[in-house]
């Protein structure tokens, strides 16, 4: 009976530390997923990836307000309904990347935009409604005029072909659009290079 729990203690410490070792693993800053790449992140294939002459499609995102207000919710096909608009949107708020490079190169460019008839700029990322009223105001990009919109379901970014499938948030691929009347005139996407949808490149083609 004495060795029989001896060794049960023993297992039970093996499994233990086993498990440790596993989760240790996952939170390590050198570790990759224990699942294959293919399988953790991966594009979805629901929809085929948006192009020039593409309808926007009506889906409600939401728009945060100042002091944790409620979010506005708003239908993206209305919001743009008319009007000649860039639309961009980045994997991440407050990502360095995003931060860095994407959301201040159309900070910068607003009066070059508007002098190409663009009449408003609309950044989105699958975040919440608060995250993304954060990032606006501390950015200073809603200063600037952009507005900030949530996708926070990924049904647009699922729409346009363009969600990074895996792990806890889905997300949205980078790319930067410019619409007008809600169909698609110019379509950037990363695919080659993350500066191809930076405002730069953007202004270029218009």
């Amino acid at each position: 009976f004495f060795f029989r729990k001896l060794n049960c203690k023993k297992m039970l410490r093996f499994i233990l530390l086993s498990a440790l070792a596993v989760v240790g693993l996952a939170f390590s800053p050198h570790s990759t997923t224990l699942l294959p790449s293919s399988t953790a992140l991966r594009m979805a294939s629901s929809a085929e990836e948006v192009k020039v002459g593409d309808t926007i499609p009506s889906i409600t995102l939401a728009e945060g307000a100042a002091d944790y207000g409620s979010p506005t919710q708003i239908d993206i096909a209305e919001l743009i309904k008319g009007k000649k608009v860039a639309i961009f949107a980045v994997p991440g708020a407050f990502t360095p990347g995003c931060s860095k490079s994407h959301l201040p190169s159309f900070i910068t460019a607003q009066e070059d935009l508007k002098s190409k008839g663009v009449e408003m700029t609309i950044c989105i990322a699958t975040n919440d409604a608060f995250v993304m009223e954060a990032w606006g105001r501390t950015s200073g990009g809603a200063d600037a005029g952009i507005r900030f919109l949530s996708d926070s379901n990924a049904e647009l970014s699922r729409a346009l072909g363009l969600s990074i499938e895996g792990g806890i948030l889905v997300r949205s691929q980078r790319y930067s659009l410019i619409a007008e009347d809600g169909v698609v005139t110019h379509y950037f996407s990363a695919a080659k290079e993350s500066s191809d949808t930076w405002a730069p490149n953007v202004l270029a083609a218009l």
